[in-house]
């Protein structure tokens, strides 16, 4: 069974599947919340948002990490 998260608005209760990251970080999967809630998110310089999904590249970019299939970028630019 795949992971979730329950989320509780105006008295609606709404399954948020759980994703996870290229680095094992987890994410809640917004994708339909608009539709089934008519909510949006909010999110002041996108520090909390994974614009993407990617099953060979992590991006931090308050760590100024970029990795390609596990390995760091300035390994592979050499």
């Amino acid at each position: 069974m795949a992971e979730t998260a329950e989320l509780t608005l105006d008295g609606k209760t709404i399954s948020l599947p759980i994703i996870e990251g290229t680095e094992h970080e987890k994410a809640f999967d917004i994708g339909k919340l608009r539709d089934q809630t008519g909510f949006v998110t909010y999110d002041p310089g996108y520090k909390n948002t994974g614009a993407t999904k990617s099953a060979i590249t992590f991006l931090d970019g308050e760590e100024g990490i970029l990795r390609y299939r596990g390995y760091p970028i300035e390994q592979l630019a050499e």
